[in-house]
């Protein structure tokens, strides 16, 4: 059986507080895609832990982690991240296992990544410049190395291939910035990755199924952002939907039992793209500076604003979102008036469907006003104690999307999510 966690919007969704609460629940925690440009915050104990590419249960000792083959995977990134889960008093050798089909990210990966979005100039996409999108271009070109392929006494010579590839493409873009500390750092981390389990994936977490282990699969970045059905261009490079969960990890749809999709009580989202809802106002640096909205990988201020239903029913739909947990649901205390998008106004025709060239039309929010509840909810435990107008706009968005609202996440920390 396998459960899945994803994000329903354009990531940061807080989804990594949401596997981590998830975690003790299951034996395994798996990830299925993406790259480090995926920053799933956690709190252990007083202190804040950001992960990149290790799978968000890696502090619940008895949980088995696997970093899949829709992945991915950048070993300097990884080495700093089993750094720092170490000083916690982790063994990462012991309960964390990557994938032989995992894609390795190389030094000449960024390169391109850089001098790509520099090539773009005001259309660029909004990378976060770590490799992602030419790592997951060589897998789908069929030119990537493998972290099964570290284990081959070839592995050098296919590295330096690779490289002279990629030092064609970068003349082309002249690019001329010297990386020669970025390769010391990789093939040091190259050596460290080949010290932890690297497993056969698809047979590993099948047998854990078949042996009637429970699996929870922890996805990246947000549906919105998902390379088919996200607001392309301005998208990710791999499948965030439910979807990618079976090519990610290998296993069969048949599988997949809860899709748990994770929404903030309002949208955010970083870089560029479209944003029906997004607020250029004081409202919006409210959210921002009250949320404090900045992206855990990158740092960028975050651009905020109201909920988009419309955005949040496509999600479930594609996604098959069997659940709903709304995150930083407290961040709302103070506004005393809030808006919900219900429908799109593009070109004077109102519609309550995603449209495909959404980066390419104007789009006027068509808004539905919620009063607000106007106090402080970080401290309440029990549902019956939420504020009459929480739950009416709780109560407003399960009829809306279509799929229930049955957690809230009410703070940062681990015990401050309410089950309704």
């Amino acid at each position: 059986m396998v459960d899945v966690i994803l994000g329903l919007q354009w990531g940061d969704e807080g989804k990594g507080k949401i596997v981590d609460f998830f975690a003790p629940g299951y034996d395994i925690v798996a990830r299925f895609q993406g790259g480090p440009n995926a920053g799933h915050t956690l709190y252990v104990g007083d202190k804040k832990v950001v992960l990149h590419q290790i799978p968000s249960g890696i502090f619940h000792q008895h949980t088995t982690n696997i970093i899949g083959g829709g992945v991915v995977l950048d070993p300097v990134t990884l080495k700093r991240e089993c750094d720092v889960v170490a000083s916690f008093g982790i063994d990462v050798k012991k309960n964390l296992f990557i994938s032989e089909r995992t894609n390795i990210i190389v030094p000449t990966h960024r390169a391109l990544d850089k001098a790509s979005e520099m090539q773009k100039g005001e259309n660029k996409i909004g990378s976060t410049l770590k490799g992602i999108g030419p790592a997951y271009m060589d897998k789908t070109g069929r030119n990537a190395i493998r972290v099964g392929d570290l284990l081959d006494k070839n592995f050098n010579s296919q590295y330096k291939e690779l490289r002279n590839k990629h030092q064609i493409l970068l003349n082309n873009f002249n690019f001329a910035e010297d990386i020669s500390a970025w390769e010391d750092e990789f093939f040091e981390a190259i050596e460290f990755l080949r010290t932890l389990n690297v497993v056969n994936s698809e047979y590993f977490i099948n047998k854990q199924i078949t042996a009637g282990k429970k699996v929870l699969a922890e996805g990246a970045q947000g549906s919105m952002l998902d390379i088919d059905f996200g607001t392309f261009p301005y998208v990710t490079s791999s499948n965030t939907i439910s979807a990618g969960v079976c090519t990610g990890l290998g296993v069969s749809p048949k599988q997949i039992n809860e899709v748990l999709g994770v929404t903030k009580a309002y949208c955010t989202r970083v870089g560029s793209g479209p944003f029906p809802t997004e607020l250029e106002n004081e409202q919006g640096e409210e959210l921002r500076r009250l949320g404090s909205e900045f992206g855990a990988t990158t740092g960028r201020p975050r651009r905020c604003g109201w909920i988009d239903l419309v955005a949040l029913r496509y999600t479930c739909m594609i996604n098959g979102v069997t659940k709903i947990i709304m995150t930083k649901a407290d961040i709302l205390d103070s506004f005393k008036e809030l808006n919900v998008c219900t429908a799109y106004n593009i070109e004077g025709k109102e519609t309550d469907e995603v449209p495909f060239a959404i980066s390419k039309v104007k789009i006027d929010p068509i808004w539905e006003a919620y009063k607000g509840w106007d106090c402080d909810t970080t401290g309440i435990k029990d549902p019956t104690n939420l504020p009459v107008e929480m739950s009416k706009y709780i109560d407003f968005i399960n009829g809306y999307v279509g799929a229930p609202v049955k957690y809230v996440s009410n703070g940062p920390g681990r015990d401050q999510i309410i089950q309704l």
